[in-house]
């Protein structure tokens, strides 16, 4: 079991969203704490981004106490009665805590276009302990399969500050509708760390440009898109270069599992695209690799088709310093462009692209920069999911 970090606690509940799984989790301080969120730049967002959004930058900016999460529900283009529902949500919870609207953040994920049952809703609020009842000894693993929709697997992890005794205790959701502009659909990282607001929201913020930023499974980004970080201060002071390798360290795990559970995955794709211009090109071309379906479909039928990566990268046109001469391709530590592999190679090959990971290294030769992306292989299971998603 993952015990959440000092100063946290949590309510994990099936209150009947959906099915008989755990769909209601409201993870909260016992006072308000440093918080920082990034949130999906759609323009369709849902009222659980637009509010959490204001909260974060009302009364005492970069604090909240407390996030609800609801899954299998996404309450998105609902109009004025979907965000009503929402702010009665938030409203609720907050009054079962004894803190402020203003300090309570909401996330939403599941079906776009269908309100929440909102009789269901008020019953699950209504049966949430007050604050001074609820367990600190709730694990994260409990919340982590609480925001669960269609992923297999719940997703936890952790890392110690330095030497400690702090600690960076992240879960997350997501396993479709995953090309983030700027984080995954779910992701709540907690902290005892005593971190400052502002400090707080710019290391957060460059630990998601590398991590779930760097993250994608179908193209598609989410209306929901949230990730927020809070800390409690109850661990105490920290250097902020541990704190920050320890928070990379706990959403880059995030991000390996999220692309490792993609829907109908069976593979994970690692795609280092190094000897770039800049990392901005190297994660353009990173990208424009990962997300092609000529490649995914490859690496799920184990064919080291090393033309369908050229392709990727040369569909980068607007990047004219790109020239195919001094670009080399390799499927894990072997080049495939331009020196050619044998048939014997290729069968080698085969046999490595069988295997749970997959690296895809290219480097450009446009200059110095590399960038690292993760993604996984399409299958027909993805197809079937999504094919039957609201039914």
């Amino acid at each position: 079991m993952t015990a959440l970090p000092a100063g946290f606690r949590a309510h994990v509940a099936n209150i009947g969203v959906k099915d008989t799984t755990d769909d209601f989790v409201v993870i909260t301080a016992d006072r308000p704490v440093s918080a920082a969120g990034v949130f999906t730049t759609s323009r369709f967002a849902g009222p659980s981004v637009t509010i959490s959004r204001e909260h974060l930058a009302a009364g005492t900016p970069g604090t909240a106490q407390a996030i609800v999460i609801v899954s299998k529900n996404a309450n998105v283009a609902n109009g004025p009665e979907g965000t009503a529902d929402a702010h009665e949500l938030v409203a609720g919870v907050a009054a079962r805590l004894g803190c402020a609207a203003d300090d309570v953040l909401v996330a939403s994920t599941g079906v776009i276009g269908r309100r929440y049952p909102i009789d269901v809703i008020r019953t699950g609020v209504a049966a949430l302990p007050a604050l001074a009842e609820l367990s600190t000894a709730t694990s994260a693993d409990a919340a982590a399969a609480g925001i669960m929709t269609t992923d297999t697997v719940a997703k936890v992890a952790e890392a110690t500050v330095g030497d400690g005794p702090a600690r960076v205790v992240g879960i997350a959701k997501g396993v479709g509708m995953i090309e983030p502009d700027m984080a995954t659909m779910i992701a709540v990282v907690l902290t005892d760390a005593d971190v400052a607001p502002a400090d707080l929201d710019a290391t957060f913020r460059t630990v998601v440009a590398t991590t779930f930023n760097c993250v994608s499974v179908d193209t598609d980004t989410s209306t929901s898109d949230t990730a927020v970080v809070l800390a409690s201060g109850a661990a105490g002071p920290v250097e902020m270069a541990a704190f920050e390798a320890a928070l990379g360290e706990v959403c880059l795990s995030l991000t390996k599992q999220i692309a490792r559970d993609g829907e109908g995955a069976t593979t994970l794709i690692e795609v280092v695209v190094d000897a770039a211009r800049d990392a901005v090109q190297a994660k353009r071309v990173a990208k424009a690799i990962v997300n092609s379906p000529l490649v995914k479909t490859a690496v799920h039928g184990a064919d080291p088709n090393w033309g369908r990566v050229a392709m990727a990268v040369g569909k980068c046109s607007d990047d004219t310093d790109i020239d195919q001469d001094r670009v080399v391709i390799r499927f894990g530590a072997t080049e495939v462009y331009p020196r050619r592999v044998d048939d014997a190679g290729l069968a080698a090959l085969s046999d490595y692209m069988r295997s749970d990971d997959v690296l895809i290294h290219v480097s450009l030769g446009t200059g110095a920069a590399a960038a690292t992306v993760w993604g996984c292989d399409l299958t027909d299971g993805y197809v079937r999911i999504n094919a039957d998603y609201t039914t």
